[in-house]
């Protein structure tokens, strides 16, 4: 887990130091605090062109819970890393990739459940739905 985040750390650090020439030799000066608003604000920005017309999409297909998972899944993530982090720093545990790999599974698992009984409630109510309509076209007749 260590070594991942090195790895990282180094990669960022590479950007930041490239970003920090490009603003010195074009003379703009901008300091630390305007290049992290503009490099992350362009690349959010970025981000938000590029998954709103997927989200709008799935909207259309009426595949609420697709975003829902999106977004969840997001936040999991984000929060494990957090707490592998808080761990390694405050020395409460060992920073291990396994352990943010164990609790995505769980999140898998558990959304697995859950999808698998809201088909199973989707597919009771369409059927319900079903038997009215045919009642109802019997009492027409």
């Amino acid at each position: 887990m260590t070594t991942l985040i090195y790895y990282f750390i180094r990669i960022i650090t590479k950007f930041h130091t490239w970003f920090l020439s490009l603003n010195d030799s074009s003379g703009l000066m901008l300091s630390d605090k305007q290049l992290h608003f503009l490099v992350i604000g362009m690349l959010g920005f970025g981000m938000m062109l590029v998954i709103q017309p997927i989200f709008n999409w799935i909207a259309k297909k009426n595949a609420v819970v697709l975003i829902t998972f999106t977004y969840v899944f997001s936040f999991i993530v984000c929060l494990s890393f957090a707490i592998e982090i808080g761990q390694g720093i405050s020395g409460t545990g060992d920073m291990d990739f396994r352990d943010i790999l164990s609790g995505l599974v769980g999140f898998f698992v558990f959304v697995g459940i859950y999808l698998v009984l809201y088909a199973i409630y989707r597919w009771i109510k369409r059927d319900k739905k079903e038997k009215e309509l045919e009642q109802d076209e019997h009492t027409d007749q």
